[in-house]
Formats: structure tokens, C-alpha cells, sequence
């Protein structure tokens, strides 16, 4: 089989940086990510972590086991229910971020690298477009896997239907559009779990208050013996452990969850900003009036 010309040149590929691919599933575009994958890494993820804490308790006393960590195996697994879907949403939303910085990180690459020909004061026209073409696929040899260069392809390959400059910077202003809707969905999936989780904690809190005074009803009518009073209030004790530590867990989860996700989110709009200036810098500064009015073919 023979090797593409520009195989030695290549200096991005996608289909080797991105963990979804690297593990058999479909890659999301650009820094989606696929549902499926998530889902299943954190339910791994989920299953080992709860294997963990079941298993530290039987172990003999060991150095590392420390009061911190028997807490949060009592925090997590005799408290109800509701811990259990509130560590999983958790770790799923987690996966999501992770994952998106992952390929965030790789969609950055392409900012660094110049797609111009190296000619002194190049210009772009109907009938130079192809050289700037050919250099974006001399860099990647998946060009659309990279939002920027994607925006640049469907860009340059319609120059021929242009008449005016400004009819560049519509089509430019629609691909960023079209990415920023697309950013916004992304984060849809996440954004759900950020309002789930505190709602497990708050079923988790009525859960245990509900037990708290039942048991406390149990106090008022016992007899007055001291033993049975006791009893009686390591219920009460016991229901409003279940109501609190599950709201605190929820709510130090989503809170976690919520400012890594303003921040991933921050950092994603940024790089949309820099692929709208990127293209201002390579196509648009570098385009010609003259050459789009009266040109002849």
C-alpha cells in the first residue's frame, strides 16, 4: 500500500489521542462525549470504589486505615439508599469532565501550528484556498476531528461561491454559533446530575428524619425503664445521622462537581475564542477585496 505523501508530516491524530477510540467505542465530536463509554467507566469506577470501603472494614488494623477513611465508609454505606445513586452521579459526571478536559486538551493542539504556506505576505483568493487546504491536511490526517480545522475547511472549500469578504466572516460567524450550541448540549447530561444529587441527598435527609421521629414517638411511649429508653434513642440518634450525612455528602459532591464544571466550561469558551481569532488571523487579514470583485475565473 502506498504512504500518503504527507505521512511523515503529520503531526495530530486524533484517532490515537482520543480515549473513547483508544478503548473500541465511537468518539464524540470534537469534546462531546459518548454516553455509553461514561456510563459504563463509571460504573466500574462506582463498583470498585464501594467493593473498596466493604472490604476495609474486614481487614485487619493496618496503618493506612486510618479514622478518616472508616468515616467515609460509614458515610457512604450505612446511610441509606440514596448514597449509593448520589457516588455513582457523581463519579459519572466526574468521568464526563475528565474526558472533555482530555480532548479539550487535544483540540488546543491545533492553535499552535500555522496552516499558511510559508510564502512572504501570502494571500487567500479562489485560486490560493487549496494550498491552505493541503497544509491542514499535511498536519492531521482526520482535519475534521478538529473543530478548528473543520471551521476552516468548510470555510475555504466555499470561497468559490463568495463574492464579498464579508460573506467569509457570515460563514465564520456561523460555525462559531453552531459550536457554541453545540458546547451548551454538552454540558446538558452534566447539568442534570448537578441537579440530581442534591435531590437524593434531600430524599436521604426526609428519609432519616422520618425514622429520627418515629423513633422518637417510640421514647414518649416506652416504659420507664432506662434500657428501653436508650434503645429507643439510638434510633432516633441513628435516623438523624441518615438525614444529615446524606445531605452533606450530596451537597459537598455537587458542590465539587459544580465548580469543576464552571471551570472546564470557562476553559472551553476561551478556546472558542481562540479558534474565531485564529481564523480572523489566518483567513480573514489574509483575504484581498480585489480579488473577489471582478475576478476572473
Amino acid at each position: 500500500m502506498m504512504k500518503n505523501s504527507f505521512d511523515d508530516d503529520y503531526k495530530l491524530f486524533w484517532h490515537k489521542s482520543d480515549i473513547e477510540q483508544r478503548f473500541g467505542f465511537r468518539g464524540a465530536r470534537f469534546t462531546n462525549v459518548n454516553p455509553r463509554f461514561s456510563f459504563l467507566v463509571a460504573f466500574v469506577t462506582t463498583s470498585c470504589f464501594f467493593t473498596a470501603l466493604f472490604l476495609l472494614p474486614k481487614l485487619p488494623d493496618i496503618k493506612f486505615v486510618s479514622h478518616a477513611i472508616k468515616y467515609v465508609s460509614e458515610l457512604c454505606t450505612n446511610r441509606g439508599f440514596t448514597q449509593y445513586p448520589t457516588v455513582f452521579f457523581g463519579v459519572w459526571t466526574l468521568v464526563i469532565l475528565g474526558v472533555k478536559w482530555l480532548k479539550l486538551r487535544e483540540q488546543k493542539k491545533a492553535l499552535k501550528l500555522s496552516v499558511l504556506p510559508g510564502i512572504h505576505d501570502f494571500i487567500i483568493s479562489r485560486n490560493t484556498a487549496d494550498s491552505v487546504l493541503q497544509v491542514i491536511h499535511s498536519i492531521a490526517p482526520e482535519p475534521h476531528a478538529y473543530l478548528l480545522y473543520h471551521r476552516m475547511i468548510s470555510t475555504l472549500s466555499n470561497l468559490k461561491n463568495l463574492g464579498r469578504i464579508s460573506d467569509v466572516d457570515d460563514i465564520l460567524r456561523s460555525h462559531a454559533e453552531r459550536d457554541e450550541n453545540s458546547l451548551e448540549t454538552s454540558y446538558t447530561l452534566i447539568n442534570g446530575f448537578l441537579w440530581a444529587i442534591p435531590v437524593f441527598g434531600f430524599v436521604g435527609t426526609v428519609i432519616g428524619l422520618s425514622q429520627a421521629i418515629g423513633s422518637f414517638g417510640s421514647v414518649l411511649t416506652s416504659t420507664s425503664e432506662l434500657e428501653a429508653i436508650a434503645e429507643s434513642l439510638r434510633h432516633v440518634t441513628a435516623g438523624l445521622m441518615t438525614a444529615f450525612d446524606t445531605t452533606l455528602l450530596a451537597l459537598v459532591v455537587a458542590l465539587f462537581l459544580y465548580l469543576s464544571a464552571t471551570a472546564l466550561r470557562k476553559n472551553e469558551e476561551e478556546f472558542l475564542d481562540d479558534c474565531a481569532e485564529y481564523c480572523n488571523r489566518h483567513i480573514v487579514q489574509h483575504l484581498r477585496m480585489s480579488l473577489f470583485e471582478g475576478e476572473k475565473e
